[in-house]
């Protein structure tokens, strides 16, 4: 697995403007060169994470395995090239638009102000912003954190959702940006941010492979509900309907509730903790609903 992603010049000028050329529709570039690039995230645990320094595992990394299947069947291409690139939340949606990659599943919140730019498939996970911190900080509230250091990564709804939190409540926070989960992880340990916020699963999952789990807490109130979705490239009915269609079968056939017990309910790697975050009640609806219904 290419654990390098080189963004060149060309790449980053092109942006979300210069699509033209990848608005190719999706199989048939996939038909055409016999091979798909899907993406992975290096540390959204336990949906698409890095063990060792090659190989990415999770709950959205079999997902997408799950819709390589589906694609070899429907070209009838059982030796299609896979080829899997390592994004962050702030190159993930330019370099999908610009065709860059074909397919993320991992830890993307489906709104509609990033629906003008990409399309989202059947909903698989519900979460909300919360707060990363050190037991021995204190801090059990937003309200404890007024005038304080807090760290969100770049590019992700959460810095935005907590930007707006802290203006609304007149809480002056102090927001730094760590590049990926990591990074922003970093930035509580080595006490340059008292609190962390991000998605509540996001970080339960940092948390339980840090260096010092019982030194970290998860607290405050969830702000928001928002979806997670799959992401694919606008106006691609074709490609949006199988990657629907397989999220359909895996959530009718009972395999979909099989892998969430096995990434959430059941010791993962690489250090063996147990999530134990049952299904929410919004997740157990969507099994029948199959809703692509973003966050407002």
């Amino acid at each position: 697995m290419k654990h390098t992603l080189l963004l060149t010049a060309a790449v980053l000028a092109a942006g979300l403007a210069g699509a033209t050329g990848a608005n190719a529709q999706t199989l048939k570039k996939v038909a055409d060169s016999n091979k798909i690039t899907v993406s992975y995230r290096e540390s959204s645990v336990p949906f698409s994470y890095l063990i060792g320094s090659t190989k990415a595992v999770g709950f959205s990394v079999e997902l997408t395995e799950a819709v390589i299947d589906d694609v070899r069947k429907k070209l009838k291409k059982p030796s299609l090239e896979v080829a899997y690139m390592p994004v962050t939340s702030q190159n993930r949606i330019p370099l999908l638009v610009n065709g860059t990659y074909d397919l993320e599943c991992g830890s993307t919140t489906n709104n509609s102000t990033r629906a003008k730019d990409v399309a989202f498939a059947i909903n698989h996970f519900y979460t909300g912003t919360r707060l990363l911190t050190k037991k021995a900080s204190g801090i059990k509230s937003y309200a404890d954190l007024a005038g304080k250091t807090v760290a969100s990564t770049t590019g992700t709804t959460n810095a935005q959702v907590i930007r707006k939190y802290s203006a609304d409540k007149n809480l002056n926070l102090q927001l730094i940006l760590g590049k990926d989960h990591d990074d922003s992880l970093l930035l509580v340990e080595n006490d340059r941010a008292l609190a962390f916020a991000m998605d509540d699963i996001l970080l339960f999952g940092l948390m339980a492979n840090s260096k010092n789990p019982a030194a970290l807490e998860v607290v405050g109130e969830s702000l928001q509900v928002e979806p997670y979705a799959c992401m694919l490239r606008k106006d691609d009915p074709e490609f949006k309907a199988l990657v629907d269609g397989t999220i359909t079968r895996l959530m009718k056939s009972g395999e979909f509730s099989r892998l969430y017990t096995k990434w959430f309910l059941a010791p993962i790697p690489p250090k063996g903790v147990n999530l134990n975050l049952p299904m929410s009640e919004q997740l157990k609806a969507n099994l029948k609903e199959l809703s692509d219904k973003p966050a407002m």
